[in-house]
C-alpha cells in the first residue's frame, strides 16, 4: 500500500494560538534530503509537531512552516547550509492542531566523504521567553517589509537591526538564546 507524503497543502489552515512548549531537556532532531523532505526524525519532533512519525517520513519539512516566519529566515538558512556553513535561528513552527511551537534551531550539512552535501541535520530545543519576546516583533516587522519590498526589503530591516547593534547575524541569534536584549 502506497503512502502519500505529506506537503505544505496538507499543512492546517485553521491557525490557532496555542502554544505547545518543548521541555527543557527535550531535543527535536531531524534529517532531511537535500531538497528538505524528511528522512528520519526522533519521536519528540513527532510529538511537537503533532503527526505520526510515518507521516513524517518523506513529507517536505515546509510542511510545519509556520506563516508568522518570515522567507528571509529560511533564505538566510538555505544559503549558509549549501554553502556547508552552520545555521543558527529561533523558529516558529506549525503544529499539526493549527497550534505552535517556538524552537532555537541548528542545521547542519552532512557530508559524504568526497565532501558534497548528501543531506541536513537540524537539532532543536527550547528557546527563552526573553528570546520569544525579542524574536516575535522583528519577525512581524520583516514580514510586513516582505508584503511591501519582497525579501530584499527585510533584509535591509535585518542589516540595519544588526549595524545597530554592532552584530553579526549569528553573534545576534547566540545572544538572544543565552538570555541577552536588545
Amino acid at each position: 500500500m502506497s503512502h502519500k507524503s505529506l506537503s505544505k497543502l496538507d499543512a492546517p489552515k485553521n491557525i490557532t494560538n496555542r502554544e505547545k512548549v518543548i521541555d527543557q531537556n527535550d531535543f527535536i532532531i531531524s534529517k532531511t534530503d537535500i531538497k528538505g523532505k524528511i528522512i528520519y526524525c526522533n519521536e519528540i519532533f513527532a510529538e511537537m509537531a503533532g503527526y505520526p512519525p510515518a507521516d513524517l517520513i518523506g513529507a517536505n519539512h515546509n510542511l510545519i512552516r509556520h506563516p508568522d516566519m518570515p522567507k528571509l529566515a529560511f533564505k538566510i538558512l538555505w544559503e549558509l547550509i549549501q554553502k556547508k556553513d552552520e545555521f543558527f535561528g529561533f523558529v516558529k513552527n506549525l503544529r499539526a492542531d493549527g497550534g505552535y511551537y517556538w524552537v532555537f534551531a541548528y542545521i547542519t550539512a552532512d557530508l559524504d566523504l568526497n565532501g558534497n552535501i548528501i543531506s541536513y541535520t537540524s537539532v532543536r530545543r527550547k528557546m527563552p521567553q526573553s528570546a520569544i519576546d525579542i524574536i516575535t516583533p522583528i519577525y512581524k516587522q520583516l514580514i510586513d517589509a516582505e508584503r511591501r519590498g519582497g525579501v530584499g526589503a527585510s533584509q535591509e530591516i535585518l542589516n540595519t537591526l544588526l549595524h545597530k547593534n554592532n552584530l553579526e547575524y549569528n553573534e545576534f541569534i547566540t545572544n538572544l538564546q543565552l538570555g541577552a536584549t536588545l
